[in-house]
């Protein structure tokens, strides 16, 4: 029997990554459930569930727990978390600290639900700490300098901007546009120009293969298989990279606004570093094609992606392990309010 390894846990929407401290990121599965509707019984978790999405047959379903960045399905996050924790820190009689990462917009109900969902997963004591904090971390920013940064994390379920000063939130947003509502912008766009009707899973590929928010300098074409609206049978459809990026406008502006807004309430002072440190980005959805290139077009201030872009929020949830320590239980700097107990 070992002692139990502190635990870091990137609860995302798209997937959850999990850091056990000494080892690094040792789990990197998708927020995806498999149970049988008529048993109640857990069949599979994370990659094996996501390859069950849009295919079960009737008595058994795959659903996602955490929608837009919060939890939607308690009882199921709590299984799934409890789940992961069991295949990394296995049999052990004591149980593991556990630092969870949550989207800045969180509420306290919302909070509250994270944490109690990590002590009944099996975890000894539960700290958050918010999503763009970790981001910069990850991302090697000393955030404990007097200095701004600005991070935008594109997640599955949440985009979050923070101006991060004195290991601080300043100014952030945290709007629920992010990859997955990129998919449903395909899924709309390839219905309403091809009458074709694609699932989640061809939209995300679509995503990643051509999709791109700022022209390329070559266009890119896929062949798209779908059912055609009009006839009920399938059919496949060529789609140019062009079209991928008509059809992200409307989400991709929303995040644009959002930037915007959280750098027009920045202090001057911080804005001022912010134009010399340049942005950072990470998440998985930065990685959709020119999204630094339109950043940096639309704010006139150095974009650039952050090298392990997914693994970004994780690693740093895993990094502020070391200063346990120093954290009340409960929160790390939720910065809007009080710290809890």
């Amino acid at each position: 029997m070992a002692f139990a390894k502190d635990i870091g846990i990137d609860l995302g929407t798209a997937s959850v990554l999990v850091y056990v401290k000494g080892k690094g990121i040792v789990l990197n599965e998708p927020s995806v459930v498999a149970l049988d509707k008529n048993t109640g019984k857990l069949l599979k978790v994370g990659a094996e569930a996501q390859a069950m999405l849009g295919r079960t047959p009737g008595n058994i379903i795959a659903i996602r727990p955490l929608r837009e960045g919060v939890i939607s399905d308690y009882d199921m996050t709590e299984r799934m978390l409890r789940e992961f924790i069991h295949k990394v820190s296995g049999v052990s009689f004591f149980k593991p600290r556990v630092i969870i990462c949550v989207p800045s917009g969180i509420t306290e109900v919302e909070e509250r639900a994270v944490i109690d969902a990590g002590i009944q997963a099996g975890a000894r004591k539960v700290y958050l700490i918010e999503e763009p904090v970790a981001a910069a971390i990850g991302a090697g920013i000393d955030i404990a300098k007097p200095d701004g940064h600005m991070v935008v994390d594109i997640g599955g379920g949440t985009a979050d901007i923070a101006v991060i000063s004195l290991s601080g939130v300043v100014e952030s947003a945290s709007i629920k546009i992010a990859g997955d509502q990129l998919n449903e912008a395909v899924v709309k766009y390839m219905r309403r120009n091809h009458n074709l009707l694609v699932g989640e899973r061809t939209a995300e590929e679509m995503k990643k293969q051509i999709g791109c928010v700022f022209p390329k300098d070559e266009e890119e074409t896929m062949e798209v298989k779908g059912r055609c609206l009009l006839t009920g049978l399938p059919k496949a459809v060529t789609v140019s990279s062009t079209e991928m990026m008509d059809a992200f406008e409307e989400p991709v502006e929303r995040i644009m606004e959002a930037i915007h807004s959280v750098l027009e309430r920045t202090p001057p002072e911080l804005v001022a570093d912010i134009s010399v440190n340049g942005i950072i980005m990470t998440g998985g959805g930065s990685l959709v094609s020119g999204f630094d290139k339109l950043v940096t077009a639309r704010t006139g201030i150095h974009t650039v992606i952050a090298d392990d872009a997914i693994s970004c929020v994780a690693l740093g949830t895993g990094k502020s392990l070391d200063s346990l320590g120093n954290m009340q239980d409960g929160t790390m700097n939720l910065s809007r309010r009080r710290q809890m107990n």
